[in-house]
């Protein structure tokens, strides 16, 4: 049974900083395109950032700079660095988890910045 748990999510003032992580179980981890999307209040679930087994890695506009994907394959955990957070963040954040015609979701983090 494949799982992807999510932690690290909560709420931020504008400006700070924020360290997702998500733990997958039932996969060959290292194989997988590890990766973050979020899902605003009425808006379409977008990417945040992926990053393949070798390291690779690819962000949405609006986090290039900002947020920092990495993925330690020994733990079987990819991490979500977010810093200089944005009122604009605030979203539920998902783990995926993509290889081949294989998809995997966590069930999501809440994600709130606001003063």
């Amino acid at each position: 049974q494949v799982q992807l748990v999510e932690s690290g999510g909560g709420w931020v003032q504008p400006g700070g900083s924020l360290r997702l992580s998500c733990e997958a179980s039932g996969i060959i981890f290292g194989i997988y395109v590890m990766g973050w999307y979020r899902q605003a209040p009425g808006k379409q679930r977008e990417l945040v950032a992926t990053i393949r087994g070798g390291g690779s890695t690819n962000y949405a506009d609006s986090v290039k700079d900002r947020f920092t994907i990495s993925r330690n394959n020994a733990k079987d955990t990819v991490y979500l660095q977010m810093n200089s957070l944005k009122p604009e963040d605030t979203a539920v954040y998902y783990c995926n988890a993509a290889w081949g015609n294989r998809n995997y979701w966590g069930e999501g983090l809440l994600v709130t910045v606001s003063s």
